[in-house]
């Protein structure tokens, strides 16, 4: 990637890498040299393209590519393919492509691109062998009377769409693809442009370990394009992962068809209990700017109980933060706004009352990043909590901003009840974290607030791999999770009871009519 002949992507329609059907060409501008060569060129579908695409789906039958009743051998044809992908992924040289890879779609540290590998292979490894098959087990229900008996299945979709975003160009988009996969469902997918060729490359690779070209589509192009397609293809699933704007126009678009892990204002309360506030300060740091911030689960806003502010904390995240540098990729570019975008809006803050600039605020220096992206240090700027929770502060101060930025401020005994306002305020519950472990104060935080993957605990964080346990939003009945055996059944099969009723009873005499 990135050289004068730049690898190019194409799309996989009905079993075909098709290079031919479209004319027009995206290039990928690199991340961190704007005045390098592309880093990749992808197909640029028009939407006057999509009639392969539309014909694919449409070739999907509603029962799926397999059920729990129909081609019962694909689950554990699944299950091998997952186990030798994950084989695959555990090899020090196919680790260290891929991290590389996502690096130079999305820069960050050499450590967060390969955790991102290191979870990928381990989601395969937990699913791989029978596990696929025990992802659709049903259960049985005595009836009424003798010979009648019910069973409850879980059923595919069939044709079934997922866009995936940028910040996590493999994992996200493998973990929705192979659940998709695994309960029966025929999945086109819809990569971000800035990153198709990670994708397009671990397709190659399912290709190498068993999985039929057949069984998924690959789309690039713009947005526009996989709108028309919704429109034109009887896709009856969406799986979306994204900024909330996007959320909502699919859901209108699709009538609710749509199953979202969309962005997340982030909280993390820090409770009256101090403690290892090194390690705090840590988490904080981490949960904040690793990955450039341009994490879904990032930390946005921080309530820091005074204590803590008392204890040096917000002095602690301001040296941390400013330790972060270009050279090892700990800071980058931001690839969904601006560096104008990013200023604007921390000066915007800047003038409530009380507002100030714990760390950043400013442009890197000594970059070459181009200036469609960002580019700025990691930023905090604490907003008093009164100020804050005004009308006509609140939405400015809850804003999502996808980059290395946070709104901190702090509370104590008497103005908790203002904490949970404004979480109960907030529009999106994705993560949280309650960093205490006075268990009274654990309770009231936890029994007032609904995010869907909630941390507790002294070491409570907002940002986790979706190794070990569900992550998904709550509080909404588009939710989609990710990365568990609840998460896939949820979002990737839908519920079908079979009533089994067989025997006549002897002497059977026929009744009045009613």
């Amino acid at each position: 990637m990135g050289t004068s002949d730049p690898h190019h992507v194409p799309n996989l329609v009905d079993g075909k890498w098709d290079t031919k059907s479209s004319s027009h060409i995206m290039s990928i501008p690199n991340p961190l040299h704007k005045n390098s060569k592309p880093i990749f060129t992808l197909t640029d579908t028009k939407v006057n393209e999509l009639d392969a695409f539309v014909k694919s789906m449409e070739r999907v039958p509603k029962s799926g590519v397999h059920n729990p009743l129909k081609n019962v051998e694909r689950y554990l044809h699944l299950g091998d393919v997952t186990r030798r992908a994950g084989e695959e992924l555990l090899k020090p040289e196919v680790a260290e492509f891929f991290t590389k890879s996502i690096q130079k779609c999305v820069p960050k540290s050499h450590a967060q691109a390969m955790g991102e590998v290191t979870v990928t292979a381990a989601f395969l490894l937990n699913f791989s062998s029978d596990n696929v098959r025990f992802l659709a087990r049903g259960f049985t229900n005595p009836g009424d009377h003798a010979g009648q008996s019910t069973t409850g299945y879980r059923w595919p979709y069939g044709p079934v769409s997922i866009i995936t975003p940028f910040n996590f160009p493999l994992e996200i988009p493998v973990l929705q693809l192979m659940g998709a996969l695994f309960m029966g469902n025929k999945p086109v997918l819809k990569p971000a442009e800035k990153c198709a060729v990670v994708m397009e490359q671990f397709l190659r690779l399912l290709h190498e370990v068993g999985l039929e070209k057949a069984d998924v589509d690959f789309l690039n192009g713009e947005g526009v394009v996989m709108a028309e397609l919704l429109k034109r293809a009887p896709i009856r699933l969406t799986q979306f992962t994204g900024s909330s704007r996007v959320g909502e126009i699919l859901s209108e678009q699709t009538r609710g068809k749509v199953k979202v892990e969309d962005a997340g204002f982030d909280w993390k309360i820090i409770g009256p209990d101090v403690d290892e506030v090194d390690y705090v300060a840590w988490q904080c740091d981490q949960d904040t700017y690793a990955s450039v911030g341009q994490k879904c689960s990032a930390q946005s806003i921080l309530f820091m109980h005074e204590n803590y502010q008392e204890a040096g904390l917000l002095d602690k995240i301001k040296h941390l933060a400013e330790a972060r540098k270009l050279e090892d990729l700990t800071v980058g570019p931001v690839l969904t706004h601006t560096t104008e975008d990013i200023l604007g809006h921390c000066e915007a803050l800047l003038k409530i009352p009380g507002s100030y600039t714990v760390c950043g605020g400013k442009e890197l220096t000594g970059h070459d990043i181009p200036e469609i992206y960002g580019a700025v240090e990691p930023t905090a700027v604490f907003v008093p909590l009164e100020e804050m929770m005004k009308e006509e502060n609140f939405d400015l101060c809850t804003r999502e901003i996808f980059a290395p930025f946070q709104v901190i401020t702090s509370y104590n005994d008497s103005s908790l009840p203002l904490v949970i306002e404004a979480c109960e305020r907030m529009s999106h519950h994705l993560t949280a974290a309650v960093v205490s472990n006075d268990i009274k104060f654990q309770h009231h935080v936890l029994s007032n607030t609904v995010n869907g993957t909630t941390y507790v605990g002294r070491r409570a964080r907002t940002t986790g791999a979706p190794q070990n346990h569900w992550f998904g939003p709550a509080g909404d009945t588009r939710g989609a999770g990710i990365g568990t055996r609840e998460a896939i059944r949820l979002v990737w099969s839908c519920h079908r009871e079979i009533v089994t009723d067989e025997i006549v009873p002897e002497g059977w005499v026929q009744p009045k009519a009613t």
